[in-house]
């Protein structure tokens, strides 16, 4: 799976937890400070991800940072697809 189309699983996912219909998502932007992601809305989108792109998440590997923008939680999924791969 290559950026582009993570990022718009992240956008289909985020819009559906969020309610709220994005048309892009830029790199830069800040998950909870700009979308207003929360704890409650953090374990929704992991579930839809696990979901609809089959995402193995170990919980011990999710520190804050991943959370931080859309490009750190890109980087997040990008390298679980390459473990999984491996």
């Amino acid at each position: 799976m290559n950026r582009t189309e993570i990022v718009e699983h992240l956008r289909v996912a985020l819009s559906a937890v969020l309610n709220k219909e994005f048309d892009t998502l830029t790199p830069e932007l800040r998950l909870f400070e700009d979308l207003a992601l929360d704890s409650t809305s953090v374990i929704e989108l992991l579930m839809s991800l696990e979901d609809t792109i089959g995402l193995e998440i170990d919980p011990d590997e999710l520190g804050p940072e991943v959370f931080q923008t859309v490009d750190s939680l890109s980087d997040y999924v990008e390298a679980n697809f390459e473990k999984a791969a491996v």
